[in-house]
């Protein structure tokens, strides 16, 4: 049990952060808050992967794993919405 929410805490560094570099701009979001977003966009992922009927055949299950990755992008720009912040770019008025 410890160690299934260790490994989605790890897991959900990855995703957050792949799903921050897949989004334009800078985003004003803290760590903690990339590791909590990127493991419920891997889960929620995985969920919606297995839902619709996708059952991989061992290995590594790649599908899931970008699903997740635009999951995690969605709660991102969700959080940065909510807390009124836009997505930085250095583009000069």
């Amino acid at each position: 049990m410890i160690g299934t929410i260790i490994g989605a805490l790890i897991g959900g560094i990855f995703i957050g952060a792949l799903a921050r570099l897949a989004l334009p701009g800078k985003q004003k979001i803290g760590f903690l808050w990339t590791m909590l977003l990127g493991a419920a966009g891997s889960l929620i992922g995985s969920w919606i992967c297995y839902a619709a009927g996708y059952h991989g055949n061992g290995g590594f299950r790649w599908i899931p794993f970008i699903v997740g990755i635009a999951v995690a992008a969605g709660l991102i720009l969700a959080y940065m919405a909510i807390k009124g912040q836009g997505t930085r770019t250095d583009v000069k008025k």
